[in-house]
């Protein structure tokens, strides 16, 4: 049973920075695909960034590219986001989630493991 745990959200004003971590127990990377995904209020949860399992494979959103960075540190089975020039849409609570053997896809189905969700919010 795999465990998430996000952390690193605050606010922040538009053109900021902000890194999330999601700390991950219970298992190690292998062989999950790990994710992030974000959900504003009234909207429905949205696809952020991905890794594939296997770690050759990183997909982004394009609502994200060029912004934001996925990374992984293995020594500390953590997960990370780095989100640069932040706008005021960023605003969103944010989930890491994890995909046993998956493809680091969009799709929220596919991942079995969620966490509680960190909140992100971008003043204008």
């Amino acid at each position: 049973q795999v465990h998430l745990v996000e952390s690193g959200g605050g606010l922040v004003q538009a053109g900021g920075s902000l890194r999330l971590s999601c700390a991950v127990s219970g298992g190690t990377f292998g062989p999950y695909a790990m994710g992030w995904f974000r959900q504003a209020p009234g909207k429905e949860r949205d696809f952020v960034a991905a890794f594939s399992w296997s770690g050759g494979t990183t997909n982004y959103a394009d609502s994200v590219k060029g912004r934001f960075t996925i990374s992984r540190h293995n020594a500390k089975n953590t997960v990370y986001l780095q989100m640069n020039s932040l706008k005021p849409e960023d605003t969103a609570v944010y989930f890491c989630a994890a995909d046993p053997w998956g493809q680091g896809r969009g799709n929220p189905n596919q991942y079995n493991y969620w966490g509680q969700g960190t909140q992100v919010t971008v003043s204008s």
